[in-house]
């Protein structure tokens, strides 16, 4: 998989979390931050994911 297929479905996922956050009553700032969070592991997720592996000897 490449890298921006993981951005974009990580992006859907962080919409998807703040909808359902704003729609319960929760406070902007806490929805912020837990998109920020979110956003941070789905960098760190692709990133891992779609990283090509080392081919030594």
């Amino acid at each position: 998989m490449s890298f921006a297929l993981y951005v974009v479905g990580f992006l859907v996922f962080i919409g998807g979390v703040a909808w359902a956050l704003i729609t319960a009553g929760v406070r902007p700032l806490y929805v912020t931050i837990a998109c920020v969070i979110l956003l941070g592991i789905g960098i760190l997720t692709g990133v891992t994911q779609t990283r090509s592996k080392d081919r030594s000897a």
